[in-house]
């Protein structure tokens, strides 16, 4: 179990410090030199559209590797969605910016993001059930903790990419913007290496090798969307989780830096708060197995909501050290409470031979619709409002609320026994569960 838990956590934060390094470095100089012959603020709003091109793709990824990860098994998944991350990181450290090859170059961008979103959408499904399955098979009850350290890879991956982009930073500006922001990338293919060392250790999991055994009579994606209601409401669970994540992560970067903060104050403070996150999550995560999914998941998408006017007034404030709380509150703390339980809730509203696809694509559709679109609509939002903040602490307000709404929708699932047998189109629900 300790070495499937190694296994979850260094492979999505590989992942994760691939497709955040990604927004990090958006934030700050990809604008300038992909898109030159915008206007500040129309560059930065491309920037982030290009970021957000890897959200979209992360839904396709879920689908594509969730159908193959319930029909093949879910360690060749992981093996794969890593490789293909890995590789696509890396060559974007090696693309030629606008002034060598000129609109090439934004469309190689693109391209190798939308490459980065489909791996990192078979991604944490198979992370996560690989994790989980094996829980239930060993643990019980406690499948809350164990899947925190898959979902431990965000925060951690954060890290990583923060720590790596600030060090970076720190060259003068001539030679950041020229060769240094590629580093982050290149430095892929050694976070690659070690993932993959091991994951090749790891057994498939207990629960698919026996599921296996009851063919499915239609495709995974099929199965799950003849009935859609858990895919809608996992999806709907997760909006304010992804969307804290995203304007208090990458957009941030970018909107402290326009309000004076210097690029190592806000990577600290971004970094601060993912270590935060690292002691949040499996204690919320673990909390969740006691009291239930539903509860943490609610605390923390209402104290999301009540932290959104005060953290962006922090922000605002100009000091260095309030930025850094403001990060530790919105990000550290709520938005990990919301976000902890997530992979144990998701991976139970689905049966065995259908929740790969299932728990993928909610996960993913939720961040397509919190994260992909958020920095996007919050720069837009800025640039029409004269730079005032409201915009952006209303988003954190709507997407927090979306998620509260819905958790009053679900019901209690850290009890449910996750089925391996019966065939999903035989074997009856409860309200909000597919089996």
């Amino acid at each position: 179990m300790r070495r499937v838990a190694l296994s979850g956590l260094l492979g999505t934060a590989v992942e994760f410090y691939d497709f955040l390094v990604y927004g990090t470095v958006a934030a700050l100089v990809f604008g300038d030199l992909f898109f030159p012959d915008a206007d500040p603020a129309v560059g930065t709003i491309a920037a982030f559209g290009t970021f957000a091109a890897g959200y979209v793709a992360r839904p396709i990824g879920g689908l594509v590797f969730g159908h193959f990860g319930d029909r093949l098994g879910r360690k060749s998944m992981m093996l794969l969605t890593m490789t293909l991350m890995g590789c696509g990181s890396f060559l974007i450290g090696l693309l030629p910016t606008y002034d060598t090859i000129g609109v090439w170059a934004p469309v190689l961008l693109v391209t190798l993001r939308v490459v980065q979103g489909i791996a990192i959408g078979g991604e944490w499904g198979g992370a996560t059930l690989m994790v989980v399955e094996h829980a239930e098979a060993t643990q019980g009850s406690r499948r809350g903790l164990w899947s925190s350290f898959t979902q431990l890879g965000a925060p951690l991956g954060s890290v990583l990419s923060a720590g790596v982009v600030t060090l970076i930073s720190a060259l003068p500006d001539d030679q950041f913007r020229t060769w240094g922001w590629r580093v982050p990338f290149l430095l892929s293919v050694g976070l690659l290496a070690v993932g993959l060392f091991v994951r090749l250790k790891v057994a498939e999991s207990p629960l698919f090798a026996q599921a296996k055994q009851e063919p499915l009579k239609r495709p995974p994606v099929l199965e799950v969307l003849r009935r859609p209601k858990p895919v809608l409401l996992a999806t709907c669970v997760g909006i304010g989780a992804f969307t804290a994540q995203s304007l208090l992560t990458g957009f941030m970067i970018s909107y402290a830096v326009d309000q004076g903060y210097s690029r190592p104050q806000v990577l600290t403070a971004v970094t601060v708060a993912s270590c935060v996150a690292l002691f949040v999550l499996p204690a919320a995560s673990a909390l969740s197995d006691r009291v239930g999914r539903r509860p943490v998941v609610l605390a923390g998408a209402v104290a999301s909501a009540a932290l959104a006017f005060p953290v962006l007034a922090l922000v605002d404030s100009g000091s260095p050290g309030l930025l850094i709380l403001a990060l530790a509150l919105g990000h550290g703390l709520a938005q990990s409470t919301m976000y902890g339980p997530l992979g144990a809730l998701l991976t139970e509203m689905f049966g065995t031979r259908v929740r790969y696809t299932g728990a993928s694509l909610g996960y993913q559709a939720a961040t397509l619709v919190g994260a992909g679109f958020s920095p996007l609509i919050a720069s837009s939002l800025l640039a029409s409002y004269g730079g005032s903040s409201t915009p952006v602490s209303l988003l954190l307000c709507g997407g927090a609320a979306v998620t509260a709404l819905t958790v009053w929708r679900l019901r209690e699932t850290r009890t449910d026994a996750l089925d391996s047998a019966a065939p999903p189109s035989t074997t009856p629900a409860p309200e909000g569960t597919l089996r």
